[in-house]
């Protein structure tokens, strides 16, 4: 808020004294005085400045404005304990096992590129100013482009006010001037003033935006004491004209009138003001020539105002451009012609110099290069940028989203609503003339009672100022379920309800329209792809200035002590290309879908911030990587996309490649007498099919149908890679895709010479014989530092959201013979999704460094674990290929895993096949861990805390992205936690394997101090020993002084790191040391989905609490069913885990349908719906037909609602015809999507009516 003072500096003159000044000034525009340069300076850390009067005092350092002090050798270095403000992020890192030798010395933390320095607190900037004699009785004004948060101003030893605002200038009153030199003090704190999230880019840490100082312009401004304050341009494009809104300044005391005169248009109109202020309209016809400004013609016209009084005159110049924007049903509407907003975000980060760029070319720059990549449009992450990326964005024709620095909780009435509406109205004033300006939200995400308070801003706003849209909040819907949508212009989310509008649900030919079914406003999809690459550690040499890569530093070095370091340009490179794939299937899937406007990347470039998040195909300083560039990245993101509508990209030479040809085009004119045309080209260059279709007046549309191909593939050369092509004629407008073709039938049959093998124990007995061996191991004999092999990249990064997979592709070696029959590149193309099932696993190779796989897995930059899928080696007596892939399974169904395991078997009976390496078997037992070893050995776990939710049971379920854990969402018990095994008879040891909760970035529950105590009865306990864990992802082993043998141990957790009083443990196992066991039948794949991440804004499924729980089960006091799995118990329905779920029985007994699952609850709820999950991983016990049942006595049961459910991994609603009362709900599985005898449940939840 700004506060005046009437000084004996700067004062308001009198009413008489007024009169004589205006009539003795002459006609002259605003003056100014840039204020730049040196400052005298001082920090004031023990925030004593205004009681020791330091405005009165002269300050002895000195500093360069405009600038900011961390970038000049002020504040604090780095350590451990910096204050930083930001929440999305480990508060303990430097107590985990990889981070913290980095947290001594010369300091880098790992989840965010660093300032130089650091500094929260409030600083002081002085300077003297001198007011020349030609101002004198002239009205002045400070302005201070961008600053933070909080500015404080004296001239002299009298306050001028304060302000504090972070998206527009501070502008500051001064009032008359009066001649002389004056002492001018600025306090500036950059402390947290209001609560805000502290990860609002306006605010946070995270992209090293709590710099103190002063960036762009300083300067005084004088006008005359009745000036023109500010003009608003509102065009009209049907009548070719532009109505100025002309507000004047008056700070004289009277009345008054004149004329405003419009330069160039003839037009002059009388005006008057009163003692305070005055206000005008004038209609301005350009003409019918008049242009009007878009993307394509970025139009744009200045007029200048001349207020013109008795004897004075002040003049106004307005910039604007002749533009509308409307929001269609299902598009855009720019002009009145539909347009798409192809997007990318900008929170903000400026690494080279800490604040914001307020120089146009920055800008103008930085627009180009995003058209360049077929972007058109960039929205601002709770961020406003300053005035010269407006102006930048007019002359460009890039369409601007920008918020109001917020990612807040927002509840009417609050103070942060009326913050809300204070930095609108600043925003709209200061760039509300700009036709850049398109769309506006008030907050990132907002939280609270938002829904109440948002559609009533964006009422306000569209009828006070309707020259842009208006939506209630970028990132959230406003509606539970598609439908109809009241409150907004138009929505910015990544799904409607819990049905996507992102992500890998729409790839491979599939669009996102079930989720907009009935939505009547356009929606721009919310931060599309955020899929990773592996960094490039060679952009640590463009950090010289601001922020400092102590992030990659650290990365580099953990890749480096890995042995992986060398392979660094080849990870990058191979991992890029995979996200560079997975971003054009989700930009093909946006364009596939009418009804989305558009998409918001996260990111065109990469994202320095909550936890380094590789996500750009452009680096840091939005330079290029490599590995795609603007051309190709502009064949499927443009104005004009050809789209190949293609299922899938594996096939069989008996079968037939069909494909939907469709068309995105968004133009500034129609396609006429287009000439749409395809083919086919093999990996030489060939062109073995082509085709055309010839369509006129093709005019602005997603999806829009063009023609058929079908091409029989009989004829086709297999195995090979080819590609199809499509584009039209005489344009740049050319897109393409590959696809693989393999011979219809393709097994190859090892004979004596080569052995299979997916056991550990009979690959070790053919090798002892020397034998040649494929050894596919069983993913439930892999060790848990053998992660699973994922389907797409990681989402943002694991070091904000971690989880037990961490995929980021693969680099192979086409080159190699063991390949020779495989058609492959470098990297994960979509071929090998039909190689590594979802269930499959890498191989961790750290204890043989000797291997240089055939195929290596690229794990994430925060772990590096050196992994393969597919390496050579000799061992024991013989010769060893690993594969990781099962290539046995349903092979005849699988064309590239069949054609892989050709490739390698030939290979191993071929003369090649003669690997340098040489391993030891105990070097690859490393890899070994039997999975089921504590089901099979029937231990049951207890923990007298546990609870469904996060049941102890977890902990031996062979399942690493399961676990058992103690916390709470709040309070909860303190340490001691112990854990109890019992074993159905004496089972001999030598020791421990533990293996930390994978999901959590604070990683709650991790052990430090443990004791171990064994039982014979398990009443008296003995203790074995203590010790210390570290807090690391990485399996632990704790071994015994010697082996033992016990049917009781309890593993006691004394304490944890930092503030944690939790303990939690994602597997344990033991060292077993006795007779071998028996196989016994378990599920191969170990549903080893990714349980989701603890972190609400990571998980990609479904909302959960913080500790993944359901709110269901909060209100449950038992779950029972009619049947279920030893493995997936009834409760797992409730656990708020994705990765898992209740299963009827499977193994011995196969009891056929009707299952049910039956709840009783704490308290009578009153139901209006319920959600289902289904199971993830696989279809078996997916339900077809169910029925639902509520009671209030659990005896009698009235129908609530049945119907059927669709097949698939979505979230599914059953909505009730009327609420109904319960104390006990029961689900009737009726029948299964495959016919079979299951069923199973991911998750259940009940919503109550409110």
């Amino acid at each position: 808020m700004n506060t005046h003072a009437n000084t004996g500096i700067f004062k308001v003159i009198t009413f008489l004294l007024a009169l004589c000044l205006i009539n003795s000034l002459s006609a002259k525009s605003s003056e100014r005085i840039s204020l730049s340069g040196t400052w005298d300076f001082a920090l004031d850390r023990k925030d004593a400045g205004i009681k020791q009067k330091w405005f009165s005092k002269e300050l002895k350092e000195e500093i360069r404005l405009p600038g900011i002090l961390q970038n000049q050798g002020y504040g604090n270095d780095i350590s451990k304990d910096t204050p930083w403000v930001i929440s999305l992020y480990d508060r303990y890192w430097y107590e985990r096992e990889k981070f913290r030798q980095f947290a001594r010395g010369d300091v880098k933390v790992p989840f965010l590129a660093q300032p130089r320095k650091h500094y929260l607190g409030p600083a002081w900037y002085q300077k003297m100013i001198t007011i020349p004699e030609s101002w004198d009785g002239k009205r002045g004004e400070l302005v201070l482009e961008r600053t933070r948060w909080q500015t404080t101003v004296w001239l002299g030893s009298e306050k001028i006010g304060s302000q504090d605002s972070l998206v527009a200038p501070h502008r500051f009153e001064l009032g008359m001037l009066k001649p002389g030199s004056y002492k001018l003090t600025i306090r500036i704190d950059n402390r947290m003033k209001m609560d805000y999230r502290p990860d609002a880019h306006s605010v946070s840490d995270s992209l090293g935006t709590t710099w103190n100082g002063i960036a762009g312009d300083i300067a005084i401004t004088s006008t005359p004491p009745v000036w023109i304050d500010h003009i608003a341009a509102m065009p009209d494009i049907n009548n070719k004209s532009v109505k100025l809104k002309i507000d004047i300044g008056n700070i004289t005391g009277a009345s008054g009138q004149g004329d405003v005169k419009i330069k160039g248009y003839g037009i002059s109109e009388p005006v008057s003001w009163s003692a305070e202020s005055g206000r005008a309209e004038i209609d301005v016809p350009l003409g019918e020539n008049a242009e009007l400004w878009s993307e394509f013609n970025p139009q744009l016209y200045d007029i200048k105002a001349v207020l013109e009084g008795q004897s004075f005159s002040h003049s106004y110049t307005v910039n604007f451009g002749l533009r509308e924007i409307r929001a269609g049903e299902d598009n855009l509407l720019v002009n009145g012609r539909k347009a798409h907003f192809r997007g990318t975000h900008s929170g903000g980060d400026f690494p080279l110099t800490g604040c914001a760029a307020t120089d146009v070319e920055y800008w103008e720059n930085l627009f180009a290069k995003c058209k360049k990549w077929g972007l058109n449009h960039m929205r601002f992450h709770s961020f406003c940028p300053p005035e010269a990326a407006f102006t930048a964005a007019d002359r460009a024709g890039f369409y601007l989203q920008p918020e109001c620095g917020m990612w807040n909780v927002i509840n009417p009435g609050s103070e942060m609503e009326k913050r809300m509406y204070e930095e609108t109205e600043r925003m709209l004033r200061e760039y509300g003339n700009h036709p850049s300006f398109v769309l506006f939200s008030p907050s990132n995400e907002p939280k609270g009672h938002w829904k109440e308070s948002l559609p009533e801003w964006t009422a306000h706003y569209g009828k006070k100022d309707p020259r842009r849209l208006y939506t209630t909040g970028t990132g959230w819907p406003l509606i539970d379920n598609p439908g109809p949508v009241e409150g907004t212009d138009f929505l910015a989310v990544h799904r409607i309800g819990h049905r996507r509008v992102r992500g890998s649900d729409a790839w491979f030919g599939r669009d996102y329209l079930s989720s907009i079914e009935g939505v009547d406003v356009p929606v721009v999809v919310h931060e599309l792809g955020q899929w990773c690459a592996y960094p490039d550690f060679d952009v640590i040499d463009k950090f010289n200035g601001y922020l400092q890569p102590g992030n990659y530093q650290i990365f580099r070095e953990l890749m480096k002590e890995a042995g992986l370091l060398h392979l660094n340009d080849e990870f990058a490179r191979a991992s890029g290309k995979f996200q560079a794939a997975c971003y054009k299937q989700e930009v093909e899937a946006n364009l596939r879908t009418p009804g989305l406007s558009g998409f918001q990347l996260l990111d065109l470039h990469d994202f320095l911030g909550q936890g380094t998040a590789i996500v750009g195909l452009l680096d840091p300083f939005w330079e290029e990587k490599g590995y795609i560039n603007a051309e190709n990245w502009r064949r499927f993101c443009n104005t004009t996309v050809p789209l190949a509508v293609m299922k899938k990209r594996v096939f069989k030479t008996s079968q037939n490649l069909r494909a939907d040809m469709q068309l995105s085009h968004y133009g500034n004119k129609p396609l006429e007498d287009a000439e749409i045309y395809w083919q086919i080209e093999n990996e030489a260059g060939d062109i073995v099919k082509n085709g055309k279709w010839q369509r006129n007046a093709i005019g602005n549309q997603s999806a829009i149908q063009i023609g058929k191909i079908n091409v029989s593939l009989h004829n086709f050369t297999a195995p090979e890679h080819y590609k199809l092509t499509a584009g039209v004629r005489g344009t740049d407008f050319e897109n393409d895709w590959d696809f693989w073709v393999y011979p219809k039938d393709q097994k190859a049959s090892p004979d004596g010479e080569v052995l299979i093998k997916r056991r550990f124990e009979d690959a070790r007995e053919a090798l002892a014989n020397g034998k040649k061996v494929l050894y596919m191991p069983l993913t439930t004999e892999l060790a848990w530092d053998c992660p699973p092999i994922g389907r797409k990249p990681i989402f943002w990064n694991r070091l904000m959201g971690p989880n037990w997979e961490r995929f980021l592709g693969i680099l192979s070696r086409p080159e190699h013979p063991a390949l020779k029959d495989f058609p492959s590149d470098e990297y994960y193309d979509w071929h090998w999704q039909g190689v590594f099932r979802p269930y499959c696993r890498a191989v961790n190779i750290s204890a043989m460094p000797e291997i240089e796989p055939v195929v290596r897995v690229i794990d994430d930059w925060n772990r590096n674990y050196p992994l393969a899928a597919i390496f050579e080696c000799r061992a024991g007596k013989g010769r060893l290929l690993v594969c990781s892939a099962d290539l046995e399974e349903n092979i005849s169904e699988r064309p590239a895993a069949a054609q892989l395991r050709k490739s390698l078997i030939d290979y191993m009976k071929s003369e090649s096949f003669n690997p340098s390496a040489e391993v030891s078997m105990s070097q690859l037992e490393t890899t070994y861990l039997d999975n089921n070893l504590m089901r099979k050995l029937k231990a049951k776990v207890r923990c007298p805390l546990s609870s469904g939710m996060t049941s102890a049971h977890k902990a031996i379920d062979g399942n690493p992205s399961t676990y058992w854990t103690t916390a709470k969402r709040r309070g909860g018990k303190k340490h001691p936690h112990p854990l109890s095994i019992s074993f159905a008879k004496p089972v001999k040891m030598e020791g421990l394997v533990i293996l930390n909760r994978q999901d959590h970035r604070e990683r709650i529950g991790d052990i430090r101090d443990y004791q171990i105590h064994t039982s014979s009865n398990g009443k008296d306990w003995s203790l074995l020993k203590s010790g210390s864990l570290e807090s690391t992802f990485d399996p632990q082993k704790i071994k015994f002084s010697e082996p033992i043998k016990t049917q009781h141990l309890k593993i006691t957790a004394l304490s944890g790191f930092g503030r944690d009083i939790s303990a939690s443990i994602a597997e344990i196992s033991i060292i077993y040391t006795g007779e071998p066991l028996s196989g016994g039948e378990f599920e191969e794949n170990g549903q080893y989905l990714n349980a989701g991440s603890a972190t609400e804004e990571m998980f990609e499924s479904i909302d959960l609490l913080q500790y993944s729980t359901n709110p269901t089960a909060l209100k449950t006091s038992e779950v029972t069913a009619d049947s279920e799995s030893e493995t997936d118990p009834a409760e797992y329905a409730l656990d708020g885990s994705g990765g898992t779920f209740w299963h009827s029985q499977w193994r011995d007994e196969k009891p056929a349908q009707p299952h049910w699952i039956e709840l009783e609850f704490k308290e009578t709820l009153n139901i209006s719906a319920i959600e289902y999950l289904p199971r993830q991983d696989h279809p078996n016990g997916r339900i077809k037909d169910y029925l639902i049942e509520v009671s209030r006595d659990g005896d009698k049961w009235l129908k609530a609602a049945s119907g059927s459910f669709e097949n698939s991994t979505s979230l599914q609603k059953v909505i009730l015809p009327e609420p109904a009362k319960a104390d006990f709900m029961r689900i009737t599985a009726k029948s299964e999507v495959q016919n079979q005898p299951y069923s199973s449940i991911a998750e259940i939840r009940v919503i109550e009516k409110e």
